[in-house]
This record gives structure tokens, sequence and C-alpha cells, in this order.
């Protein structure tokens, strides 16, 4: 079973936020910061991955809101 997630990427001038797996975006945006306020909401709404990449590709930063397995010793 594959994991829900969504992907801020450098997208020509601008970003776009990317449903995993999909080579189409869900919406392109002027700055990285609105692609992550966008983006971080579908995945909190779908309970997904989240992750934003950099302009290299590389990923960055990455949340998880779905059903974690083994959460943080500090989250009981």
């Amino acid at each position: 079973m594959s994991k829900k997630s969504q992907h801020v990427v450098k997208d020509g001038d601008g970003w776009a936020v990317k449903k995993g797996g999909s080579g189409k975006a869900t919406k392109h945006f002027d700055t990285q910061k609105e692609a992550i306020e966008y983006g971080r909401k579908i995945a909190q709404n779908q309970k997904a991955e989240f992750y934003v990449h950099g302009k290299d590709g590389k990923i960055r930063e990455k949340d998880s809101y779905g059903n974690d397995p083994c959460p943080p010793k500090d989250k009981k």
C-alpha cells in the first residue's frame, strides 16, 4: 500500500503543489511560501505525508499528518 503525499516543487519561474506520483501540478504559485501553506492544508485534510523540495529538487522539510505508527516520545 502506497502512502498519500503532497509535494511542493520548483516549477518554471514559480512553485507547484503536486500529489505524490503525479506529473501534473494541483496548483501553481508565485512563491514557495504560498505553495507550502496550500500544500500543508491539503496534506492535513488527506492525513498524508508532506514534502517541501528546494530549488535543487532535494527534500528540505517533511511532515507527516497520517497515522504515524511510531509517534515521537515527546508526543505521548
